[in-house]
Order: C-alpha cells, then structure tokens, then sequence
C-alpha cells in the first residue's frame, strides 16, 4: 500500500464521520493511531464518530473495536425485535449505561485529563442546527451527549443534553470539516466511512407527518439532509484536490450497512482501517 505522509502541528484536527457500524472503519485506524502514539490538538466525532472518538481520547484501545464486534455477537443490542419493544433499534440502556459503566468501564478520569479538544455533534430539533459540545468532567452529560449524537432519526427515540431534544449530529453536520477550520484547525485529517465517490440519493428523505410533527426545523433539516451531505462531499473532494485536507477512507467496496450485524464483515472493515492507517507516516512540526 502507497505511503501517506502527514503533517502534525498545532492546526492539526480529526473530523471523525458517522455512519452506524460502518464506524468500525474508524475504529480500526483510531487503534491504530494510538498504537503509535498519534493525537491531535482537535477531533471532532458525529454519531459513531462521536463513539469512537470518546475512547480514543481516554485512550483505551480496543474498546470501541471490543464493544462494536465482539460484544453485538454476544448481546445482539441491533435488531427489528428492540424497535418493536422498546421503540429504539438499538438498546441504548445496554450501549449507553452497561457498557461505559459496568461491561467495559469508559476511563473518564483518563478523558479528563488530555489536553486536547474533543467535540461531539448533535442536532437541535428545535432549531435543525447542529450543537458542538465539548465536555469532559462530567461523566453524566458525556453520556447524555453522545447518546444524543447516536440518536437516528425515525428508529431511536429523541434524547436530551440540558433538557433539549436532540438527535443524531449527523442530520445537521454530517462531515464538520467547516467548524474545525471555524476553529482555527486548518490542517484536517477527514476519516470517512464510504468510498470515493459516493452520494446518497438526489431527492430529499420522505419525513411522515407522524414524524416530529412540534419540529418543522427538524422535518426540513432530515428532509434536505441528502443535498446537505453531498455538498459537503463535494466541498471534501474540491479540498483534496488541492492538497487542502487528507481524506482517509475505505478503498473496498462497502459491504456493512448502517445496522450491520455479521460481525465477519465487521472484523473485515475494522481491518481495513487497520491497514489503511498503517501505510501513514506522520511527520511533526
């Protein structure tokens, strides 16, 4: 595999794309990075994203990779039976609350005390704008965070961070490129967890008028999600062209979905990940 070299300095930020079980991709290149070491002054995680980036930052490797593989073969917390029973896909009491807390302890103390910063991304229903949060001494708003931010649309049910509503970041700011360099982060590394070249499809998502119907923000962010999210493809493509941005993502055809479940396919797309961030040399300014 061709060698990646990257620039690590003070401008440096990590934009860690959602997308489900596809985010075991990220997982893969993250262990892999603190395997060697490597961190950033600023990562920035959406939805899985956001998952993954939390034990990056504690530092505990193999844990999202433990949680996301291993453990859905032994809990089965993904499945039509959990929407129909408890109104979410997913068993965020298990994912949310049993995991961080009890199965596979989250080392907040660890989270607390890195020095660098680390957002996660939810949208307000309120407003269909997407909210970055920054906490990390809080072991309770962390947790109302991210589950905000892994909160799907039409499948989960809505979640709260302050006492308002929130769902997945990913329907507001997919890919937060613009809000590192808002920041000042202007040497980003973006993982993504599709191939070069995808977009969704050109029309807008049919939102039910069952569906949100106290959020009319809300119901027009999700419906024009689709044209939000490949524009800001787009945007990535034009800055990787220019040699504004490094742009890590899988080469192999995609084979896991959002609610993947075959863990064969799973440890394969970890892999990927794996060797893909293997075949970067970092060099530090």
């Amino acid at each position: 595999m061709k060698k990646t070299q990257i620039l690590l300095n003070h401008a440096s930020g990590l934009i860690l794309e959602g997308g489900g079980m596809r985010g075991v991709f990220t997982s893969g290149i993250l262990d892999n990075f603190m395997d060697r070491g490597i961190r950033f002054p600023y990562t920035i995680g959406v939805s899985a994203g956001a998952c993954n980036g939390l034990s990056y930052m504690s530092g505990q490797k193999g844990r999202a990779k433990y949680s996301n593989i291993d453990l859905l073969d032994e809990y089965h917390y993904i499945s039509i039976k959990q929407l129909l029973t408890k109104g979410n896909i997913m068993d965020f009491d298990l994912l949310f609350d049993k995991f961080p807390n009890h199965i596979i302890p989250y080392d907040y103390e660890a989270y607390a005390r890195c020095s660098e910063v680390y957002e996660m991304v939810t949208t307000d229903c309120h407003t269909g704008q997407a909210c970055y949060y920054d906490e990390k001494h809080n072991p309770d708003r962390i947790i109302e965070i991210v589950r905000a931010s892994s909160s799907l649309p039409f499948v989960s049910p809505i979640s709260y961070v302050d006492g308002k509503p929130m769902l997945d970041g990913g329907i507001a700011d997919s890919i937060p490129l613009l809000r590192a360099r808002q920041l000042g982060y202007n040497n980003n590394v973006v993982i993504l967890t599709r191939n070069k070249g995808y977009r969704k499809p050109s029309k807008p998502t049919t939102v039910p008028f069952f569906f949100y119907r106290k959020y009319p923000n809300l119901r027009r962010a999700i419906a024009g999600r689709n044209a939000l999210y490949n524009s800001q493809l787009d945007m990535i493509e034009r800055f990787e062209e220019e040699g504004a941005i490094t742009v890590i993502r899988p080469i192999k055809p995609i084979e896991v979905n959002r609610i993947e479940r075959d863990t064969r396919k799973l440890l394969d797309l970890y892999n990927q990940g794996y060797e893909i961030a293997s075949s970067i040399d970092f060099i530090h300014a």
